[in-house]
């Protein structure tokens, strides 16, 4: 059959040619191939108007998750007050879970709405749920009615505003691509700071109601200009906005980096909303328990932007690692002892400041993390995907946090929800390390396979197997390994392919390894 195939075509068939045949063939029809493809400018510009959109994202940031941080103010208020007959505290605390998990829920229709009608779509949709979810939560007066409004309806707003903002920074950054996502994040921590102090005196003065309607006149004002202001940069990276692409969860590095956004969601949304409600258990007034949370938030602010440069610095899997540990830590140092120190409020306030920047991380983080794991194309899916195996924790963590008190017990009310708080910040620090051992891995295999591609280059252009320079492609000088420098430092990097990364001898070493990824 070869033969005939030979005689009629004049070609060798593919599978009975050398490979570096083969290879070149490919080659061909590759460069062919892309030249009647639109042409994707790669890099990113690292900044000029990137940075109006940091600036807008920021302000984005700070009326969605810190208008959304002023919860434990509303909570607290409900714990205390009998707003609204015959509702249990659980019910409450699922009505915070509720806004977190619904904007994490709404993230793939999010994502198909940009696919289908652009980012200025997907902002416009956030802005109308918000403003209508805080001004609709301000003419409620049944269970039914808040939970709507402040549960459901904020949720798709926050959801349709991240989503539709989170991929931007990455397409204008990527020296700085770290430190930009952090400074806009950081937007959630002056929000909440600011957000928390005006709630609560609103509430004191004009009543809850009105504190609803300030916080939907100011977030309708500056998201709406902030969305108008925004530019993506989907076609020039080639971005695909695709709303289950559920190929990636075949791949195990992400689900190690679900694993760490998993666990984070619980310690954080139990910190943040928790945080107001303990200090009242532990004596202190509304007043001080609402300037805690505001404290909280301006930890979030000041360190989100040190969180990103330190890891632009140093390796973002690493810096995400070694912060999400750190504050496990800070959980079972500072948070637990606050209640039998001589002034519990320096001690909270001082936890708040540190365990606030550590707590948010994960946001400071996510999209620089996710970009290294899986990359520019594939990061909108990806993200996609986090956002939707965020709904269970993000759903569940304060009613856990509530359910585990020791509602009977005249002290150390919230013990067994502080060391549950630790506990997963470790389990999340374990999950991103593992993932780091795969980077790891990932880099020694493609810098042995760039040697070995060097090699066979080097091989079709007859070029002497030997330590010399050869000419390259374009002329240029090219250092050619033999092949036995090839095998021996494969064989000493112990992977050879990409199956080799996960055996157990080699991802200990990787995590172990000091490198800077």
């Amino acid at each position: 059959m070869a033969d005939i195939i030979t005689t009629i075509t004049g070609r060798v068939p593919c599978q009975n040619r050398p490979r570096h045949e083969r290879e070149s063939e490919k080659t061909i029809d590759i460069e062919q191939t892309s030249s009647t493809l639109p042409k994707i400018d790669d890099p990113p510009p690292d900044g000029g108007y990137g940075w109006v959109c940091v600036a807008c994202i920021f302000f984005i940031n700070g009326h969605t998750w810190g208008v959304n941080s002023t919860y434990g103010v509303f909570l607290s208020y409900y714990l205390n007050n009998d707003y609204f007959p015959h509702t249990s505290a659980l019910t409450y605390a699922f009505i915070g879970g509720l806004s977190i998990s619904q904007a994490v829920l709404i993230a793939p229709l999010a994502t198909h709405v940009i696919h289908l009608y652009g980012t200025k779509v997907c902002l416009h949709l956030g802005v109308f749920f918000e403003t209508l979810a805080l001004i609709g939560a301000s003419f409620a007066r049944q269970r039914y009615q808040i939970i709507l409004a402040q549960g459901f309806c904020f949720g798709w707003g926050m959801g349709f505003l991240f989503v539709g903002s989170v991929g931007i920074i990455p397409q204008w950054f990527d020296k700085k691509r770290s430190v930009a996502n952090a400074i806009a994040a950081a937007g959630s921590g002056l929000g909440g700071l600011m957000y928390s102090l005006v709630t609560q005196r609103v509430i004191d003065t004009m009543g809850l109601p009105w504190a609803f309607r300030v916080l939907g006149i100011c977030s309708f004002a500056v998201n709406l200009t902030a969305s108008n202001l925004i530019r993506d940069r989907n076609k020039q990276t080639g971005s695909r906005h695709r709303a289950l692409d559920t190929k990636i969860l075949r791949r195990p590095e992400f689900l190690f980096l679900q694993g760490w956004s998993w666990f984070s969601m619980l310690g954080y949304t139990i910190l943040l909303f928790s945080l107001p409600a303990y200090g009242r258990s532990i004596g202190l007034t509304a007043q001080q328990s609402s300037i805690v949370g505001a404290v909280l938030n301006l930890g979030q602010m000041l360190g989100r932007p040190f969180i990103g440069l330190t890891s632009d610095r140093w390796g973002r899997l690493n810096l995400a690692t070694f912060y999400t540990f750190l504050c496990g830590v800070f959980c079972l140092s500072f948070w637990i002892p606050a209640e039998v120190v001589s002034s519990p409020m320096g001690l909270l306030c001082f936890f708040a400041i540190v365990g606030g920047a550590l707590a948010g991380t994960f946001w400071a983080t996510i999209a620089p993390v996710a970009a290294e794991i899986l990359g520019l194309a594939d990061l909108p899916a990806g993200l996609s995907l986090t956002w939707l195996i965020m709904v269970p924790p993000t759903t569940c963590a304060e009613a856990i946090a509530l359910q585990l008190r020791r509602q009977h017990a005249h002290s150390w009310v919230y013990l067994p929800p502080q060391i549950f708080t630790a506990l997963t910040y470790f389990a999340a620090a374990l999950c991103l390390w593992v993932a780091r051992g795969w980077k790891v891995g990932q880099l020694d295999w493609q810098a042995s396979d760039q040697r070995e591609r060097e090699w066979e280059l080097a091989t079709r252009q007859d070029s002497p197997l030997t330590e010399n320079k050869g000419p390259g492609p374009d002329g240029s000088n090219l250092n050619v390994p033999n092949e036995g420098t090839v095998r021996d430092t494969a064989q000493e990097n112990g992977i050879t392919t990409k199956r080799d990364i996960w055996r157990t001898r080699n991802m200990v070493k990787n995590m172990l390894a000091r490198e800077i990824v």
